[in-house]
């Protein structure tokens, strides 16, 4: 598979729901994500500034709506079942 091949919006929209996993506080959330993908989501003004020594990033309020959207929609059980 070649660069051309990779859908990055599709890679953005994961990593922005998995960010939603790390949540802690408020908006702030663990950082441990591929660095372009982190810079595409703050140009698309979803999270502030990645680039740090903070471990964590924090969402903007759009950011944050979406994130936890994307975690439901992509990780969550229909009708919030449980596993077996």
């Amino acid at each position: 598979m070649t660069e051309a091949d990779i859908d990055t919006y599709r890679i953005d929209e994961a990593v922005l729901a998995l960010l939603y996993l790390g949540l802690h506080g408020d908006r702030r959330t663990w950082k441990g994500f591929d660095w372009d993908a982190m810079d595409r989501l703050h140009e698309k003004g979803m999270i502030f500034e990645p680039k740090g020594k903070a471990k964590s990033v924090v969402f903007t309020e759009e950011g944050a709506l979406r994130s936890e959207q994307l975690f439901n929609q992509m990780f969550g059980r229909p009708g919030g079942s449980a596993a077996p």
